[in-house]
């Protein structure tokens, strides 16, 4: 291997080892450079000179050695070096030594610059860390009194890097961790020496050897720690040095003289490099240079006026430059590119630039672009300052306002204001006050009027006067007794119920009679969906009373009836003392919705806590834990809503009215949903009239197949799907479909109509609508629902197609398969299986009853039962056990089918819990069926509790047990004796096509339902009897 590729792997092997290393090691690269040299046709003696140490550029005696020679040839010229350059760093050995910082400074310290390079001419502070070394020299040259000069380069940013960084960042890792030089001019001839052999192999012939040359070329760069920053850079006086709190930190001032450019790296710890002087390209002064010169001054000017900040920066630069020469256009438009805020690379491209006229284009842009920044920046700032001064000079002429007001007595202080306030209210209600409240808030006044604003009771105090004097003390809404009216209304919002409607005319005709309404505490129960919320709001629309709702449903906290005592803080009054303050009545209507599902936690029991609420004798003098003054709450007409009374705390359902809401019957629900529901549906789905119709057919299957609960709310919540469906198929003809949008009309109508009523208007819509809104979130939708009615109005939509008609078939396309469309599951019960009547919280329901034969089990007469049976639902299976296996010994003596075997019954659905005496004879039907193997009679469904000798006591839910066998298509009903007087009470309407029969001993049970005149079955095979015990 010879010529450039020899001399560029042997440069390869010297950097690869890190440096010179020990004795040996520098003998082998030696041999190896000299086995190069000798081959390259120069002779040895070069070689050993180079060994030895002669032959440094700076000694300036003898020719310069072969090694010294190649290190030239390979570092790197600049495209604009002169020749006078080249020889002033040959550095001849006969040249007179100059005295000018550009002819002697060749190495400097390298000072790192992160934000904008440092100009000539200008000032800059800098703080330098991690560099004892250089510290320490620059004190020492001060301390003698010389002067310090250093090289200020800007490090290049990330994206400029980025290319350097990822090509050779590990190299340069390596590097950095590889040692320091322990020969500064060792380094950089090496250096200089790789960089000539780089060139002379990219002069040669082949290929690969400028590949490989160049390659290691670009592996050195990598490992030089000065590759990071620009090549370009200043070389400036060091004005001013002041150590840190370490001894390898400092702050200097820098003074930048000149341009300077980067050569090869002489040492890394610390940073130290050789240096070329640049001097500017020459130019001719002509008109244009000198326009641009004017205007870079102009643009200074405006940036100096638009920026204060500018100007103390430039009063700051005149200050420690003296004076800037206006007729030097390269000091000028450094000047100028010092004061922008340009980003780093376009002032490093102010620096690098030589030519003095494309510099001052350069600079005359940056200055531009930041006269614009300033003009934007001027523009955000007078928007900002408007906002802010507009809303100060407000507050100016508030207190200004505030102060003449005061001088004049036209207004008093905030705290004479507050008990002027307060005292002008409970002025106008103390009359009707009673004493108690009157002294708590003549006492409250006094404390307020001695209690300073900053004092923290002071506000508890104010809080405590604001819900004192808000409440309605004695006084009450005028209320409506008018029966007929009340019948209208009542008739109007709902279908049936008439036991609900006569109890309250009742309590509207005592109300007439006393002149006065009392307050009464009603518990509607029934299933949901049956209406009972909307009783409530419709029953305060009949009497014109203000209207409250808020519900207990998991309610665990005693404070939300009787409120917080006042030492808490954000303490509030309980749910009643708010009602009083929302309404501004003392005899508003109250809805306690959802009293059945009272939580109990730490804090108290809320059923508890009611029962001073709901007491008559005791809710007049009511006292809230908050306010601590009696209240009178006798003129409140409470109503509760619940859906059973099981869970009601019999303390509690003592102190109530009981009405019950049974379920609707298919007639019922019939009427709802043509009267009601189906209006609301279409307009809630915007179907004009004539476009659809539900046939008879499709409204019995829908109400009988698919919503066969008690209440309706299912029904309405399937008739606006069939309406949805329906809007569906309206939007997809277009053509027979006309929408008019309605004009835009301005707001101020509004007030207009409002202003336009007449008394007469507004007092029956007074006796239609309740003032009030339940729990303060519903008067807002209460009050903009006319608004969107008025304007829905006004939009008009018209149909001129064919008529859709929703019939069964499209019923079931629409809702999908029905849920009940076969609730018996037997056309005919084998022996064993009889049809009871179950009442739940959902309305009653048809439950069969499953009894039949273990075989092959040893546990004879062992009855297992199934189906989630409830404790006393189990009990009675017992009972009925018991009795069946007495009533068949005296039927058919011989017949021992229940003591014999073991039994097994079952009530279907198992996932739904059961409970409850009612299925007794239920049960006892099902094990003598069985027994006789023998069906009951067809058609028949029976109810009762029955006793071990065979009483049958009565049962509740007679008319949702009525309404379950009708839907179920059972005629023939069995009732204990004691419900007659409950069915009696049931419509007609209700009572017609069913057969009931009404017992009072299974015996009449036991004709009925197995006695009857028809085929009897076989017998079932004797069992034969058990062996006797053998003697003892």
């Amino acid at each position: 291997m010879g010529g450039p590729r020899a001399l560029a792997a042997s440069a390869g092997v010297v950097r690869l080892l890190g440096g010179w290393g020990d004795g040996a090691g520098q003998l082998t690269v030696l041999g190896a450079w000299r086995g190069c040299a000798v081959a390259h046709g120069h002779s040895p003696a070069g070689v050993r000179a180079y060994s030895s140490g002669k032959g440094d550029d700076d000694s300036g005696k003898g020719e310069p050695s072969l090694m010294t020679k190649i290190f030239e040839g390979f570092r790197p010229r600049s495209a604009d070096a002169t020749p006078a350059a080249a020889a002033e760093t040959g550095a001849e050995s006969n040249a007179l030594i100059p005295s000018g910082p550009e002819q002697k400074h060749h190495k400097v310290f390298v000072v790192e610059l992160t934000r904008k390079p440092l100009f000539p001419g200008i000032y800059t502070p800098v703080t330098v860390t991690k560099n004892e070394r250089m510290i320490k020299d620059i004190l020492e040259m001060k301390k003698a009194g010389g002067q310090a000069f250093v090289g200020a380069f800007l490090v290049r940013d990330d994206k400029a890097a980025g290319g350097a960084d990822k090509s050779g960042g590990g190299a340069a890792k390596r590097g950095r961790r590889g040692g320091k030089a322990k020969d500064a001019e060792a380094s950089e001839s090496t250096a200089a020496a790789t960089s000539g052999a780089a060139k002379e192999a990219g002069g040669g012939a082949e290929g690969g050897a400028a590949g490989e040359g160049a390659s290691i070329a670009r592996l050195l760069e990598a490992e030089d720690p000065a590759s990071r920053l620009y090549e370009t850079g200043t070389f400036a006086q060091v004005h001013t040095i002041l150590p840190g709190d370490t001894p390898d930190s400092a702050q200097l001032l820098l003074l930048g003289h000149r341009r300077i450019k980067r050569g090869a790296t002489l040492s890394n710890d610390p940073l130290r490099v050789r240096i070329q002087h640049l001097k500017d390209d020459p130019y001719t002064s002509t008109d244009i240079l000198k326009a641009t010169s004017m205007e870079i001054v102009n643009t200074m000017r405006d940036l100096l006026h638009l920026n204060p900040l500018y100007g103390e920066q430039f009063k700051t630069l005149l200050t420690l430059t003296g004076s800037i020469d206006l007729q030097d256009m390269s000091r000028l438009c450094d000047a100028a590119a010092s004061l922008t805020s340009a980003d780093e690379s376009h002032l490093q491209a102010v620096l690098d630039q030589l030519d003095v006229p494309a510099r001052s284009n350069q600079v005359l842009l940056l200055l531009k672009k930041e006269v614009e920044l300033c003009k934007l920046q001027a523009d955000i700032r007078e928007q900002v300052e408007g906002k802010i001064m507009k809303e100060q000079r407000r507050v100016l002429l508030m207190e200004q306002l505030k102060s003449i007001k005061k001088e004049l007595g036209l207004e008093k202080d905030d705290k004479s204001a507050l008990v002027t306030k307060f005292q002008e209210r409970w002025d106008a209600k103390k009359a009707l006050a009673p004493a108690d409240a009157c002294r708590v808030v003549e006492e409250e006044l006094q404390k307020l009027s001695g209690l300073e604003p900053v004092s923290p009771e002071f506000n508890v105090t104010r809080t405590y006067l604001e819900w004192l004097t808000a409440l309605p003390w004695g006084t009450q809404s005028p209320e409506i007794f008018d029966i007929v009216h009340a019948k209208e209304v009542l008739d109007a919002d709902h279908y049936g119920l008439e036991d609900v409607k006569d109890r309250i005319l009742e309590f509207i005709a005592v109300s007439r009679l006393r002149g006065s309404a009392q307050g009464k505490i009603l518990c509607l129960v029934g299933p949901p969906g049956v209406g009972k919320t909307s009783i409530g709001r419709s029953v305060a629309a009949t009497l014109h009373r203000k209207y409250y709702r808020f519900s207990v449903g998991g309610l665990y906290d005693v404070a939300e009836i009787k409120g917080h005592r006042r030492t808490y803080v954000g303490a509030m009054p309980g749910k009643l003392v708010q009602c009083l303050k929302l309404t501004g009545t003392s005899n508003p209507l109250v809805l306690i919705d959802e009293v059945d599902k009272l939580g109990r936690g730490h804090t108290g029991d809320p059923a508890s806590a009611l029962l001073e609420l709901l007491d008559p004798e005791q809710n007049s003098g009511f006292m809230d834990h908050y306010l601590d003054v009696p209240i009178d709450l006798s003129k409140v007409l409470f109503m509760c809503t619940a859906n059973t009374l099981d869970t009601i705390p019999g303390p509690l359902l003592d102190r109530m009215e009981v009405i019950r809401l049974s379920g609707y019957t298919s007639d019922e629900k019939r009427a709802i949903a043509r009267r009601y529901l189906e209006p609301a549906c279409a307009k809630e789905a915007g179907v004009p009239d004539g476009a659809t119709s539900l046939t008879d057919d499709a409204m019995t299957s829908l109400i009988e197949e698919y919503c066969r609960e008690a209440g309706v709310r299912n029904l309405k919540k399937h008739l606006e799907k069939v309406y949805r469906k329906v809007a569906l198929q309206l939007v997809r003809s277009p053509d027979t479909l006309h929408i008019v949008e309605p004009p835009a009309a301005p707001a101020a109508k509004t007030e207009d109509a409002d202003q336009d009523e007449t008394p007469a208007q507004a007092e029956a819509a007074a006796k239609r609508q309740p003032a009030a809104s339940k729990e303060g979130s519903e008067a807002a939708p209460a009050a903009a629902a006319p608004e969107v009615e008025a304007a829905a109005a006004t939009r008009t939509v018209t149909y001129s197609g064919t008529e859709v008609v929703v019939d069964k078939d499209l019923l079931k396309k629409f809702c999908g398969p029905a849920p009940f469309a076969k609730d018996r599951f037997y056309e005919t019960t084998p022996p064993g299986v009889v049809m009871g009547l179950a009442w739940t919280s959902m309305g009653g329901a048809t439950l069969y009853v499953e009894a039949a034969n273990v075989f092959g089990s040893e546990s004879k007469g062992a009855m297992a039962t199934t189906g989630q049976l409830g404790d006393v639902f189990r009990e009675s299976a017992t009972i009925a056990q018991t009795f069946a296996r007495a009533y068949l010994g005296r039927v058919q003596p011989g017949n021992n089918a229940l003591t014999q075997r073991a039994l097994h019954v079952h009530v279907p659905a198992g996932a739904t819990p059961k409970d409850g005496p009612s299925a007794g004879v239920t049960i006892a039907t099902a094990l003598l069926s069985l027994a006789l193997n023998k069906p009951v009679a067809p058609d028949l469904a029976m109810t009762g509790e029955v006793t071990l000798t065979g009483r049958v006591l009565p049962i509740g839910g007679v008319k949702e047990k009525v309404l379950a066998a009708k839907r179920s298509g059972v005629k023939t009903i069995i009732f204990p004796e004691a419900n007659r007087r409950d069915f009696d009470e049931l419509t007609s309407e209700l009572k017609a096509g069913v057969d009931p029969h009404f017992v009072s001993h299974f015996d009449q049970i036991f004709k009925l339902a197995l006695e009857y005149d028809g085929p009897t079955p076989a017998a079932p095979p004797a069992v034969p009897a058990a062996p006797a015990a053998p003697a003892v």
